[in-house]
């Protein structure tokens, strides 16, 4: 199981103490602001040990950013975007690992692909030499029916049971944050996005 602290908005001074007290993955949804942290963290000692996701919605003209820095994608959904950081993922990294993102609640309001369409997009990420299929995210719409709740849970650990069948290399399901966490867990997710519950409320305006 792996925790993600989602460390989007909150200053270096924050994630300094996570990092004390022994946290290692970061996500920010922001490709500046979390290109930005980065370099910051790089300077420092404990640098190469911190792992950096990307996991907001990503746009073209930022893809360049997060192959160039990050280490982790969770957020392909379309082709383009996979061959761009395909693409311009640098020879002297290891390959981008890559998650599709998909929109299991059907919200058009959320990026990610249909369930019907995972094939064919993870057979292309597949092939691409620079990008590694690490798995799926979803952001399940928020539920206040348990058996909703683990139903729609239950579809995304199927598709990864499925996806892991023809890519023995795909290891991780990204769902669940902190109201649905235990779910998510109970599903079968192996990597939850927390962030107030790691971070808490702190004003850090002042620090």
């Amino acid at each position: 199981m792996t925790l993600l602290a989602v460390s989007k908005t909150k200053p270096v001074a924050a994630l300094a103490e996570a990092i004390a007290a022994g946290q290692r993955a970061f996500g920010e949804n922001y490709v500046q602001e979390g290109v930005d942290k980065i370099q910051h963290f790089s300077a420092q000692p404990q640098g190469a040990a911190l792992e950096w996701h990307f996991i907001g919605p990503l746009q073209s003209n930022k893809s360049r950013l997060v192959a160039e820095h990050f280490a982790w994608c969770h957020t392909v959904d379309r082709l383009k975007i996979a061959q761009r950081l395909n693409d311009q993922r640098p020879a002297d990294m290891p390959p981008l690992n890559v998650l599709i993102q998909i929109n299991i609640s059907d919200e058009q309001s959320k990026s990610g692909i249909g369930l019907d369409e995972l094939e064919m997009l993870a057979q292309a990420v597949a092939a691409m030499p620079r990008l590694t299929l690490r798995g799926l995210m979803a952001i399940p719409a928020p539920e206040t029916d348990p058996q909703r709740q683990r139903e729609v849970f239950g579809r995304m650990q199927q598709a990864f049971l499925q996806l892991q069948q023809h890519y023995p290399q795909a290891d991780t399901l990204s769902m669940g944050m902190t109201d649905d966490m235990s779910a998510a867990i109970s599903a079968g997710s192996t990597l939850v996005r927390i962030g107030t519950a790691i971070f808490g409320a702190r004003d850090y305006s002042q620090a």
